[in-house]
């Protein structure tokens, strides 16, 4: 089943993290009173099957196997997929081939990928492209002595694939040593891991949410505090929190960008980026 996943579109990447435990454990999360388990695991051999009791299903006194329609379920929906990203795809194409710089069209395109709506990963690339080159023109000033102070661009680096789940964090900035996480979950369970995981460092959080700063972090609050009943506990985590950027700050941070004169690197970075997520060729589009 491993080596099936990775054969199939979008899949030559994917690690068993979800046949391990995660597909189960969502699965029981949400139907606790089915006694079956989707993912069926031999630890000597770590192989993976499907679990084919859930995919029988009695109608009457006749029992049949769905598996062969849940097959072409799946094939109709990586069909779907795999056209929307060419199409996205070909849209970056045409517009890297506008000749005005600041082509209106480029920047509502860009524009238009910043909604709730947005697949999860486009969303995590176009973020990195806004505030890569939003950041790249600031600078700070380092050194170990008065003497020796040297002016640093700020850079910013994308660390993994996007959804790896890979427990890794996925922005860094350099010199300062910023963290960058990108979610479109409000789960505050999920913001405490982020943070636990890197010892409490500070945290900035890239949330694919139209709500304001204030509410996300006051939303952010009062889950914790449903977690915690100790208050010296949330503030201790609610501290970690260095900065929240919702859609609306990449939305005004995209424009600035914009205005330096950086929205032909946005839209390159956006298109190498997916390329490497989508697992394009060069010549593939």
């Amino acid at each position: 089943m491993f080596q099936r996943q990775r054969e199939l579109p979008f899949g030559s990447k994917l690690q068993n993290h979800a046949l391990n435990s995660r597909l189960n454990e969502e699965f029981k999360k949400y139907f606790s009173q089915v006694e079956y388990v989707p993912i069926l695991r031999d630890l000597e051999t770590n192989r993976y099957w499907i679990n084919e009791n859930l995919l029988r299903v009695s109608v009457g006194r006749r029992t049949h196997n769905i598996a062969r329609v849940v097959i072409a379920i799946i094939d109709r929906h990586i069909e779907a997929k795999r056209h929307a990203f060419d199409r996205f795809i070909e849209t970056c194409e045409r517009l890297k081939g506008v000749t005005t710089e600041a082509d209106p069209a480029v920047e509502q395109f860009v524009l238009g990928l910043l909604a709730p709506n947005v697949d999860a990963r486009i969303f995590e690339i176009v973020s990195y492209a806004i505030l890569k080159f939003y950041y790249h023109d600031q600078i700070v000033y380092f050194g170990v002595d008065l003497d020796s102070i040297q002016e640093e661009n700020l850079k910013l680096y994308k660390t993994g694939r996007t959804n790896a789940n890979d427990g890794g964090i996925d922005f860094v900035m350099r010199p300062l040593g910023r963290f960058f996480q990108v979610t479109e979950t409000l789960d505050i369970k999920k913001y405490l891991l982020d943070i636990d995981k890197i010892e409490r460092y500070p945290i900035s959080f890239v949330i694919k949410s139209e709500d304001s700063i204030d509410d996300l972090r006051q939303g952010l609050r009062k889950r914790a505090e449903k977690q915690y009943a100790v208050k010296a506990i949330v503030e201790r985590y609610m501290a970690c929190i260095e900065e929240i950027i919702n859609l609306l700050a990449l939305k005004e941070r995209f424009r600035e960008a914009v205005a330096q004169g950086y929205l032909r690197n946005i839209l390159d970075e956006i298109i190498a980026q997916s390329r490497v997520e989508f697992n394009y060729e060069d010549d593939s589009v």
